[in-house]
């Protein structure tokens, strides 16, 4: 069982936090989720982790504010600047002292970029490695949703207008029968061709736990944020990228653009897939975040400072693979959908 903590933060919000492993382990993970999601999004991940690296790694996984069991935001701090000072908060109270691997989807993502950008010499001194998941440095520049672009124009003002109306609906939970209409509409925007019932449920009870504040709050900084030249600076490390050819949030085209800033990026392309790669695609995001884990273990040892081993380093050329669909994910694209 996960060790459970509250983390206050400077402005006085208190984060959920569950830390797995001990706090002397080689390495520790961090696991930042989507927005309007929670920790849970990454259930099958951190068993992965204990069951692979056992007291090498510890994980932590929490709720960022607004969301989850975290306190509420006001609406002044629901930006993802505040996420990556959070994020700063976060390690310097429970991320332990050795090197830190950073994992983030979507909302996730951009806050470990945020940090990268407000906090570059914690980051350059601190992690060792990343794993982004279906996120962006471009804000919505490559969000179509998967539609034309006369009808994108039109859901693009729809979802601006309807984000301003929920961030001033204070610290209110969506209705439960609200979540229960628009279940199909979760399932069209973040999923692929396969969605197990299980996954899409998981899905919106997370959902259900974000107040309407963050969930609209949060809206025009994650629209406007552009942080390629961030990640142009980062010292060489480990890094894997994740994203779904089907998915409508953060299509590949957001990928592509991170592995061309981080060459040495490796990319994962999964056939089918959506913006949930944690719950439709757990074998290749765990296979990542091991990947990831296994080289930065393997330069502990020698005790050498972790920032100056990773400036000293030359990044390769990127590389990119495709992962092959399941059967099932083959029987859903001819109509078999879960």
């Amino acid at each position: 069982m996960p060790e459970v903590r509250r983390v206050t933060l400077a402005d006085g919000v208190q984060l959920h936090v569950e830390l797995t492993g001990s706090a002397e382990a080689a390495v520790t993970v961090v696991l930042l989720h989507g927005w309007t999601l929670d920790r849970r999004i990454w259930h099958r991940q951190v068993s992965a982790l204990v069951a692979e690296f056992g007291p090498d790694v510890r994980v932590v996984a929490y709720d960022a504010r607004g969301h989850g069991r975290s306190g509420c935001t006001r609406l002044c701090t629901a930006t993802l600047a505040q996420l990556g000072d959070d994020l700063a908060e976060v390690l310097d109270q429970v991320g332990g002292g050795g090197p830190v691997v950073l994992a983030g989807h979507s909302l996730g993502g951009m806050t470990l970029m945020e940090y990268a950008h407000r906090h570059p010499a914690a980051f350059a001194e601190r992690v060792a490695g990343l794993v982004l998941v279906a996120t962006t440095a471009e804000g919505h520049a490559h969000t179509v949703y998967g539609l034309s672009p006369r009808i994108t124009r039109l859901v693009r003002l729809a979802e601006t207008g309807a984000a301003g109306v929920l961030a001033r609906c204070g610290t209110f939970r969506p209705p439960h029968a609200l979540l229960r209409a628009i279940r199909p509409t979760l399932r069209w925007l973040l999923f692929g061709d396969r969605c197990e019932p299980a996954d899409l449920r998981l899905t919106a009870s997370a959902v259900a736990r974000a107040s309407l504040r963050a969930i609209g709050g949060f809206r025009p900084s994650v629209g406007a944020q552009h942080r390629l030249a961030t990640l142009a600076g980062l010292p060489a490390m480990p890094v894997a990228a994740l994203v779904g050819d089907r998915d409508r949030l953060t299509p590949p085209a957001c990928a592509e653009s991170i592995v061309q800033t981080l060459p040495g990026t490796e990319l994962t392309v999964c056939p089918g897939a959506g913006h949930m790669l944690m719950l439709e695609r757990p074998a290749e995001v765990n296979a990542a975040l091991s990947g990831v884990l296994r080289r930065v273990l393997a330069g502990v040892p020698d005790r050498m400072p972790a920032g100056r081993r990773r400036r000293s380093g030359r990044r390769a050329a990127p590389t990119a693979r495709i992962s092959g669909p399941t059967p099932r994910a083959r029987r859903a694209r001819t109509g078999d959908v879960s």
